[in-house]
């Protein structure tokens, strides 16, 4: 208990936690508002690998959160300080290379295959190169490893099946720099200004979200939005609560 009450900070997840497609969370922004009212420093973390962070920061502006770009931690982020001065062959939407732009991008014989989220766009011909750089010694590099999200149409696979067929296929596991990993959560952290010990991490994500953050010494906080269902649960969360919009209230009473 005396550790959570030194919480000083949150890590928010995005899809599914702030917002459900194009529609906020009843309650989200308010929520929000009061939290930074409260004096919470405030991040946001997202594992996807299809939007840069400008285009991230303009959705959430056109939901109604006042976000800066600054605040907003993405894989693409820890993918470039991972990569450093190596080389990558990108299998990643077109629109993420401006978040890559200090990346070498190459198709002759890159150090790294860099593996995002291209949705529709995962095909044989988009595929098939990647393979054949890992087989010529690449190393597998993916940006998150999730199974599935939650889309206006339903569930829907994320990049994790795709990566794990190229893992398959070349027998070498991926490395992968978003959430869960405990990396992605230290330098979100380097970001935010504060200890493990200081911050939650609140998201709709199980694995991702809350099993993610316990391992990087980070309080874990379920919602029962977005992708969330009973038989996927985990169990491990340090605090369970039906939506963001419940947060200000459960950490004002010291259920954290």
């Amino acid at each position: 208990m005396e550790r959570r009450l030194r919480l000083a900070g949150l890590l928010i997840d995005l899809d599914g936690t702030l917002y459900v497609g194009d529609e906020p969370i009843p309650g989200a922004r308010e929520a929000i508002d009061l939290l930074k009212a409260s004096g919470f420093a405030l991040g946001y973390v997202t594992n996807t690998t299809r939007k840069p962070r400008r285009l991230v920061r303009e959705r959430l502006l056109a939901l109604g959160f006042e976000v800066e770009e600054p605040e907003i931690f993405t894989p693409a982020r820890a993918a470039a300080g991972k990569i450093g001065a190596g080389s990558c062959f990108s299998v990643v939407d077109d629109s993420l290379l401006e978040d890559l732009a200090e990346v070498n991008l190459t198709e002759d014989e890159p150090d790294y295959v860099l593996v995002g989220d291209l949705g529709e766009d995962f095909t044989y011909a988009r595929l098939n190169p990647a393979f054949r750089h890992l087989m010529q010694g690449a190393e597998l590099l993916a940006l998150q490893k999730n199974r599935f999200w939650r889309t206006e149409g339903g569930m829907s696979l994320d990049a994790g099946p795709f990566v794990a067929a190229l893992e398959y296929a070349t027998g070498k596991g991926a490395s992968v720099v978003g959430k869960p990993e405990r990396s992605f959560f230290q330098l979100a952290l380097e970001d935010l200004g504060l200890s493990a010990d200081e911050v939650g991490v609140v998201g709709d994500d199980a694995e991702a979200d809350v099993v993610g953050a316990k391992r990087a010494g980070l309080l874990g906080i379920q919602v029962r939005t977005g992708k969330w269902q009973a038989a996927t649960d985990t169990g491990e969360a340090d605090l369970v609560i039906d939506s963001i919009a419940d947060l200000p209230e459960a950490l004002q009473r010291g259920d954290r």
